[in-house]
């Protein structure tokens, strides 16, 4: 069952800056030992962001897997960044990268969603935020400036 949802509002619509503070997220998530599912639209958004989990900090090291449509989870793995309708397991926190409600969201713990200025994802995140709070989870919002830490 869903505990909160975060969302984080950045000033930027550069999308290295929504990657980047998902980056941070995820490290800070996986430092506490917890299971995390990142929802990506594309391919090539997982893709991209599988290569900046490698390159986003020198010093950090998060393992994680790339899961497409239908394929199943890897138990072993604490971090997955899924495409589509991923065969997903329970986790301690999804953080949606994608445009459209995540399917099955009340498995996880808590949400996270990052919301850039870029006037489409924008009013996307707007409907997100609108249906969460009438399915009365609870919810925090972050106006984050392009050096504030996650």
């Amino acid at each position: 069952m869903t505990e909160r949802v975060d969302f984080y509002v950045l000033k930027s619509a550069v999308a290295k800056s929504r990657w980047t503070l998902a980056c941070r997220l995820i490290e800070k998530a996986y430092l506490r030992e917890l299971r995390i599912v990142v929802a990506n639209d594309t391919p090539a958004d997982a893709k991209a962001l599988d290569d900046l989990l490698w390159t986003f900090n020198d010093n950090s090291f998060i393992p994680h897997n790339i899961c497409h449509a239908g394929q199943a989870m890897d138990p072993a793995a604490r971090v997955h960044l899924t495409v589509g309708a991923a065969e997903t397991a329970d986790a301690d926190l999804l953080v949606n990268m994608s445009t459209s409600l995540p399917a099955h969201w009340e498995r996880y713990g808590r949400i996270v969603e990052i919301i850039d200025a870029d006037d489409e994802r924008r009013r996307l995140g707007r409907e997100r935020f609108k249906t969460y709070r009438d399915l009365k989870v609870t919810l925090e919002t972050h106006q984050m400036d392009e050096t504030a830490d996650a």
